[in-house]
């Protein structure tokens, strides 16, 4: 996707959960004109984070198969508090 400019359809794809394309959607449908540059631009960066992270995913799934450790040090930094408080953070207010 680093070549080709962002879409509404290119976010959509790249957001891959359909609940989540329809959230984008709709919130790209409704916004007034003066907000839509940014309401998309906000879906541009969640698709490019979302595109991001299965990239990274997929990295260390591979590495793993190939019997390596998964990231370079071979350290692991625990951010179960972080993804727990942004998982309550997304819950009370939404993802964007």
């Amino acid at each position: 996707m680093s070549e080709q400019p962002w879409t509404i359809e290119s976010i959509r794809d790249a957001l891959g959960n359909p609940a989540l394309a329809q959230r984008f959607l709709s919130e790209i449908n409704r916004a007034p004109a003066h907000e839509l540059l940014a309401v998309f631009a906000r879906w541009e960066r969640i698709a490019k984070d979302t595109l991001a992270a299965v990239e990274r995913g997929q990295r260390i799934a591979a590495a793993e198969a190939r019997g390596e450790e998964p990231s370079g040090s071979g350290e692991w930094i625990d951010a179960t508090e972080r993804v727990l408080a942004d998982a309550e953070r997304i819950r009370t207010r939404g993802a964007a």
